[in-house]
């Protein structure tokens, strides 16, 4: 059971936005923990997702359904209970809600109608990917995952000159032809570290040039959620 420390007030008519493990429960704060149990709603990314976290500390408290597919149609409901007093809370499947995750559009529309935003600090994937991979971490550009098709190899070509570390979220099915192609755009010989299953028993991180690390994972299946972190063009 866990106890909370007597100073850690939760606002009324507040949303929070709450960033919660990426892959180590552990990794959770007690603050997170506080907001969850005592907000009057929680919006989640994959309700089946969080109520494993909610069950596993004990929390019972409502769940919405909250996704980039439904987002649109859900936001005026959730800002006219926030008008109305309500505590919210939003939470991803894993990391801050707003990277990479819903989160900006309920932000920017409870903001617009005069509602607090907070947002706990917390487990954010490409932070530990960054500090662990060498590569200078004073300036830095976030992209996020790359377009699928359209627009893809504009936006690559668009980076080739980018002296900032550069840093993509990308999905086990296409590391190999993301790697492929940053061979092409970069160069083969560009820094890169790739770092996979933050924070959970396989973690791995794998440094190298882009050509030595496409030849890993090339030669070893690649499984997990991945975080590529490029070093720029002056690197």
């Amino acid at each position: 059971m866990y106890t909370f420390a007597p100073n850690i007030h939760i606002r009324m008519g507040t949303l929070y936005l709450v960033p919660t493990p990426v892959g180590n429960l552990d990794d959770i704060t007690y603050r997170a923990l506080k907001v969850l149990k005592e907000a009057d709603l929680i919006l989640a990314e994959d309700t089946r997702t969080s109520g494993v976290l909610l069950k596993h500390f004990e929390i019972k408290n409502a769940m919405l359904s909250y996704h980039k597919f439904n987002e649109h149609q859900t936001v005026d409901r959730v800002v006219e209970r926030l008008k109305g007093g309500e505590t919210v809370a939003v939470v991803s499947d894993a990391g801050t809600p707003g990277i990479s995750d819903p989160g900006f559009l309920v932000a920017r529309e409870a903001i617009k109608a005069g509602i607090e935003v907070i947002t706990l600090p917390g487990a954010t994937a490409f932070v530990p990917a960054l500090v662990s991979s060498g590569l200078p971490c004073d300036k830095f550009c976030f992209e996020g995952f790359l377009p699928q098709k359209k627009g893809r190899q504009s936006r690559l070509n668009a980076l080739a000159d980018e002296p900032r570390t550069i840093i993509f979220y990308e999905s086990p099915h296409r590391i190999v032809k993301t790697l492929e192609q940053f061979r092409e755009v970069f160069g083969p010989e560009r820094p890169v570290s790739v770092c996979r299953e933050i924070s959970k028993i396989h973690e791995e991180s794998v440094r190298g040039t882009v050509e030595e690390v496409l030849a890993h994972f090339k030669a070893n299946e690649p499984r997990g959620e991945f975080v590529i972190v490029l070093g720029g063009c002056n690197n």
